[in-house]
C-alpha cells in the first residue's frame, strides 16, 4: 500500500489550500481513508476522515464547518479542502489508511495500517 500526498504550502491567514491523497497497492473498498496533522512538538491529530462506506465524513471540532472531504473513489483520491485557515492549523498533514476499523476508532492514529509521507502546511498570521 502506497499513500501519495500532497498539496500543502504557505498561506495567510483567511486563505484557502487543497490537499490530496492518492491511495494505491490495493482495494481500498470498506478502509477508512482519513487526514491527521501534527504540529512541532505535539501529538497526531485527527482532522477528517471518510468512514469505511466511503460517503460518511467524520470531521475534528476544530475544523468542520471550514474544511470540507472530497473523494474520487474511482482513483482512491481523497481531498480535503481547507478553507479560513489560521495559524493554529500549520502542521504537517498526513493522510492514513485504516482496514477492518470500527467506527469508534476512526479518531484514533495509532490504529491505522499505513501512512504517507506527510506535507507541511503554513499558515503566516
Amino acid at each position: 500500500v502506497q499513500l501519495q500526498a500532497s498539496g500543502g504550502g504557505l498561506v495567510q491567514a483567511g486563505g484557502s489550500l487543497r490537499l490530496s491523497c492518492a491511495a494505491s497497492g490495493r482495494s481500498f473498498n470498506n478502509a477508512v481513508l482519513a487526514w491527521f496533522r501534527q504540529a512541532p512538538g505535539k501529538e497526531r491529530d485527527f482532522v477528517a476522515a471518510f468512514s469505511q462506506n466511503g460517503v460518511n465524513t467524520h470531521y475534528a471540532d476544530s475544523v468542520k464547518g471550514r474544511f470540507t472531504l472530497s473523494r474520487d473513489k474511482a482513483k482512491s483520491t481523497v481531498y480535503p479542502q481547507m478553507n479560513s485557515l489560521t495559524p493554529d492549523d500549520t502542521a504537517v498533514y498526513y493522510c492514513g489508511v485504516g482496514f477492518n476499523m470500527i467506527q469508534s476508532s476512526i479518531r484514533t492514529s495509532r490504529l491505522y495500517n499505513y501512512w504517507g509521507q506527510g506535507t507541511q502546511v503554513t499558515v503566516s498570521s
